[in-house]
């Protein structure tokens, strides 16, 4: 595939915290394609790393984090591609490009909104950021989004507050903000966490039709195996920083490989299995980030684990681009 088919490209990311006299290695080594017009489900156990990948990505990352080494290649349209993490987070064009070609919907719309300032005033502002427009047309250009969101009544919801809104309501009016400067990549971060079951169909019913009129591509990041069986059309399963395997969405739900994976979608209900049959939990806990096993950090969970897992294992393809990294997939170490 062209590399210009590919919006986003990262290459071995790494990306630690210091906590008092420990590093934790959130992000160890990521190296993943995002391909253009599409979604991409960036899954995994809490505290895999995913989040921090993401805010990687936005150079959004909190004082004890830093990106030790890594490439993420950006590639918008009609314009050369550049290498995020040459720049740094308050740097003119990245901060340019934030919020203008990739946008960000935050797990919590509450956190994300300011509570004294009105709904309609903190998207008009994001749009003045970005764009030389006066605020009546930004005004007009507000209102005509929270229409496409289906939000009843947006000339004078504009006009409220956001503990006015219901939290499926905030949470549309997140999606606003990530859309509104018409973003070629968006990137949700746990975008339904905090909503029932019928308010986070229809969200994400809303991104799919969003991204069906506009064309962006989306980043969906989630625990949910739910959620990216009906969202996305590649998966990346994430473990303690590194990504174990990565296909289309076939790949992964129909010819998983990796053991992780295979625990993962065991652990989890799927619509159509049948109320008997069991779930089962992935065994042991995921390890301290600060003191990780040597070799594959899922080896003390893995009941395939053999004396090969003791060393680092290769990323290899098992055909047409269906990454894993393991030992024990075809095209690894022999199988002791």
């Amino acid at each position: 595939m062209n590399k210009q088919d590919y919006i986003l490209s990262i290459k071995d990311l790494k990306t630690q915290f210091k906590v008092g006299k420990r590093i934790v290695k959130a992000v160890d080594g990521v190296t993943l394609d995002v391909r253009r017009g599409k979604t991409l489900g960036l899954v995994g156990e809490s505290g895999c790393g995913k989040s921090v990948t993401a805010h990687s990505i936005m150079q959004l990352l909190p004082k004890a984090a830093t990106i030790v080494d890594g490439e993420i290649q950006f590639r918008p349209k009609d314009k050369p591609e550049f290498n995020i993490l040459k720049y740094k987070r308050t740097d003119k064009k990245l901060r340019s490009m934030r919020g203008k070609q990739i946008s960000m919907i935050f797990q919590d719309p509450m956190s994300s909104l300011n509570p004294v300032y009105r709904v309609g005033d903190q998207i008009v502002e994001n749009i003045r950021q970005h764009e030389n427009i006066s605020k009546k047309q930004a005004i007009k250009k507000t209102v005509d989004m929270l229409k496409m969101l289906s939000i009843p009544m947006a000339e004078e919801r504009i006009k409220d507050y956001p503990h006015q809104f219901s939290g499926g309501m905030k949470q549309r009016v997140m999606i606003a903000m990530g859309l509104i400067s018409d973003p070629e990549l968006l990137i949700a971060d746990e975008p339904t966490t905090a909503l029932d079951v019928t308010i986070q169909a229809q969200i994400l019913d809303l991104m799919r039709h969003m991204q069906d009129q506009l064309g962006f591509t989306i980043i969906i990041i989630t625990h949910n195996m739910g959620i990216v069986a009906d969202m996305a059309d590649d998966i990346a399963v994430m473990y303690m920083g590194k990504i174990m395997e990565y296909g289309t969405k076939e790949d992964i739900f129909l010819r998983p490989s990796h053991p992780y994976t295979k625990a993962l979608l065991k652990s989890v209900p799927v619509l159509g299995n049948g109320g008997n049959e069991r779930l089962e939990p992935i065994r042991g806990n995921t390890p301290d980030p600060s003191e990780m096993p040597e070799g594959c950090s899922f080896m003390p969970r893995c009941d395939m684990a053999t004396e090969a897992c003791n060393k680092a294992a290769p990323n290899v393809d098992i055909g047409g681009g269906h990454m894993v990294r393991c030992w024990h997939s075809k095209g690894g170490a022999p199988h002791e």
